[in-house]
């Protein structure tokens, strides 16, 4: 019998209950209230943590997880499961974008945080305080945002201890998507790169464009997150085999360098948005002033995994993200690996992933 009481800040959940409620985060500067659900099973096993509303203007995995939260029966929980489903409140209820609008920081460009930075900065290092670094498993849940389309797929972030990155890759094809991009260091501030680079097996799972908020992606959303509770013991096995699976590595990622219009050429449906070779055209950047038109080419062949869907575009905006398929000769050509930048767009851009 699992007999440890499961608390976060003033929320407590005993064996074989759930709680449900808000717990204040004191960040000095701001003191959002951070919606938590505990569910504190029965009999022992691991802790996973589940996040979603990191980033603004993404509907679904915060949609979803509420739903998971209403499902889950303590009583049938092996473990516990912490459910927070808008880990980013200022982001999520005002600005719903990927940046805060208090100090227009995004947060997952800056975990774990500082407790003595900016707003944001802290308000990571309370979420890794209080929720990740007490883990075994980490899922931090996002979908193409309000100007994005973006293919289906779950990230992670190679470590170099094997048992952890074996874990991991076991974890990442659980969840029924078929595309898993690798990143091929733990370096960079993206939630499950900092989670990772603590021993907490931890992944970045992306399903939805256009902060799509349908009830379909919703369920879809949960029924993988139950297959990979399943998964690691949180829930009962039902007998389901894995899905098979597809792994990437990043080969590009294209910014704006011009302030305009952007006329993309490739799909908006993300089920078909598909393959580029090095020197092929993604788009236009127009100038609403006088016409001048600035074309952006692919600086590396691959599949375009996420894509800009808003017309306005500045300097430094993620246009679109490439990856290649996955082989052990990747890592004998790094160099030629360019990954996305630290722009606005996917959380696994970053240096080097």
């Amino acid at each position: 019998m699992n007999d440890a009481t499961l608390s976060v800040g003033a929320l407590h959940a005993e064996p074989g209950t759930k709680a449900r409620g808000t717990v204040r985060a004191d960040l000095g500067t701001l003191t959002p209230d951070i919606p938590l659900t505990l569910v504190n099973g029965s009999r022992p096993g691991p802790r996973v943590v589940i996040t979603a509303g990191v980033h603004g203007g993404e509907f679904t995995p915060i949609d979803a997880v509420v739903r998971l939260a209403d499902r889950l029966d303590p009583r049938e929980v092996h473990g516990q499961v912490i459910i927070c489903p808008v880990a980013n409140p200022p982001a999520v209820y005002q600005g719903r974008l990927n940046v805060s609008p208090v100090d227009g920081v995004n947060i997952n460009r800056v975990f774990p945080g500082d407790p003595d930075g900016s707003p944001t900065e802290r308000l990571a290092a309370w979420l890794f305080t209080h929720l990740v670094d007490g883990a075994d498993v980490y899922i931090d849940l996002h979908c193409g945002g309000i100007d994005q389309v973006l293919r289906d797929f779950v990230g992670y972030r190679l470590t170099g201890a094997p048992d952890l990155d074996k874990a991991t890759a076991e974890l990442a094809g659980s969840f029924g998507i078929e595309d898993v991009i690798i990143g091929l260091t733990a370096e960079g501030g993206n939630s499950h790169a900092a989670a990772a680079r603590r021993g907490i097996s931890a992944v970045l799972v992306e399903v939805g464009s256009l902060g799509q908020r349908d009830e379909p992606t919703a369920l879809r959303r949960v029924d993988g997150l139950l297959t990979a509770l399943r998964h690691l013991g949180v829930l009962d096995q039902d007998g389901s085999a894995p899905a098979p699976i597809r792994e990437w590595v990043w080969s590009a990622g294209v910014t704006s360098e011009a302030t305009g219009l952007w006329y993309p050429e490739f799909s908006f449906d993300a089920d078909i948005i598909g393959d580029v070779a090095e020197g092929d055209v993604l788009g236009r950047i127009v100038d609403p002033a006088d016409g001048t038109e600035h074309t952006v080419h692919a600086p590396a062949g691959g599949r375009i995994f996420y894509g800009m869907h808003g017309l306005t575009v500045a300097p430094g905006t993620e246009l679109a993200a490439l990856a290649v398929p996955w082989d052990p000769d990747t890592v004998a050509h790094l160099d030629t690996l360019r990954a996305p930048g630290m722009g606005a767009g996917s959380d696994e851009a970053g240096p080097r992933i």
